[in-house]
């Protein structure tokens, strides 16, 4: 992977590489109820989205409620929604301290590993990334979000003591997906995006750079995902944490981060899913994917991409457009 990270940063024509998994249910005619359930269908998905679109990585469900169920959380779940976490099951000390670690295989995780486990001996021609939640984003899932944006400056051992138990879930979770066979893992840390970036630091890098220290590789990458308002505000504190990629949302300047990165590592993004892949028609998407690409040609390390996860029911239309902008952009290029 450290190889596949050197190339395409040396490639002159790069594949796109959106966090595109949801949008299967529209190819295998199921529900996302249907789907978050089945190891199978999630295995088959990945398979036609791989087949229907020559994308860079094939990327699993980002469904960041896995995690938070697996520790007792409540789960909304929708037939064309991704899952959410409904309530909190910390809210003291005492909370906190009781927490229980769960073994990896609980609730729906060993569905998640299981498809990974499925489709990697499949999926031969580009890497495959498992999806999972970043350590403070599932606290605050724990917590409430609210809650623990004022329980990091009220109670921070509180909040330590939960990031603790999160961090060392994650890492048995990333090393169950690379014994699975996934060449990588997407972390998605969007909550502590949120934060000031003293307190991101404190509560969020440092754990992230342990999953990363635990399980990165020369054959296993880490992509650290943020979608948050103020990551632009805390790069110095992110590219501490030793990814060998990342991936940022569209509340940020793409060439921005381009510019805070060091230029051997991968920097992703940052079209709109949900505003542009989305709502917009053909023509929007293919203007705004071209105006993307153009402004970051100069930084070889950029990869264009969705700026997070595209929802279920974007039209496979609008996902098609994206892919034939990028293709004309290198074609124009070449």
């Amino acid at each position: 992977m450290k190889k596949w990270v050197e190339d395409q940063i040396n490639s002159t024509t790069k594949k796109a590489l959106p966090i595109l998994s949801f949008p299967c249910t529209q190819l295998l005619g199921v529900k996302v109820s249907e789907l978050i359930n089945d190891a199978e269908l999630q295995a088959k998905g990945m398979i036609e989205v791989a087949k229907r679109v020559d994308s860079g990585v094939s990327v699993s469900l980002m469904d960041l409620s896995v995690e938070a169920e697996c520790f007792g959380s409540n789960i909304c779940i929708s037939d064309d929604e991704v899952p959410t976490v409904v309530g909190k099951i910390i809210e003291s000390e005492e909370d906190a301290n009781n927490l229980v670690v769960p073994s990896i295989g609980s609730a729906r995780s060993k569905i998640y590993i299981e498809a990974i486990r499925k489709v990697s001996e499949c999926i031969t021609d580009r890497p495959v990334f498992a999806g999972m939640v970043g350590p403070f984003s599932l606290a605050g899932r724990l917590m409430d979000v609210s809650e623990i944006m004022i329980q990091c400056y009220d109670e921070p051992e509180m909040v330590h003591t939960v990031m603790e138990k999160t961090t060392a879930f994650l890492i048995e979770y990333a090393k169950a997906y690379k014994n699975a066979g996934a060449n990588g893992v997407v972390i998605a840390e969007p909550v502590s995006g949120l934060l000031s970036p003293s307190l991101e630091s404190e509560f969020s890098s440092p754990y992230v750079k342990k999953i990363v220290d635990a399980v990165q590789d020369d054959e296993f990458i880490v992509v650290y995902h943020n979608c948050g308002n103020n990551v632009d505000k805390m790069t110095e504190s992110i590219s501490s944490i030793g990814a060998m990629a990342y991936h940022f949302g569209n509340s940020v300047d793409m060439e921005t981060m381009l510019k805070a990165f060091p230029q051997n590592v991968l920097v992703m993004g940052n079209v709109d899913p949900a505003g542009v892949l989305r709502m917009r028609d053909c023509d929007s998407i293919r203007e705004k994917t071209l105006s993307v690409m153009e402004k970051c040609k100069d930084y070889k390390n950029f990869i264009i991409s969705s700026g997070c996860d595209i929802p279920p029911l974007t039209p496979w239309e609008n996902i098609d457009a994206f892919f034939g902008a990028v293709k004309e952009f290198y074609g124009k290029q070449n």
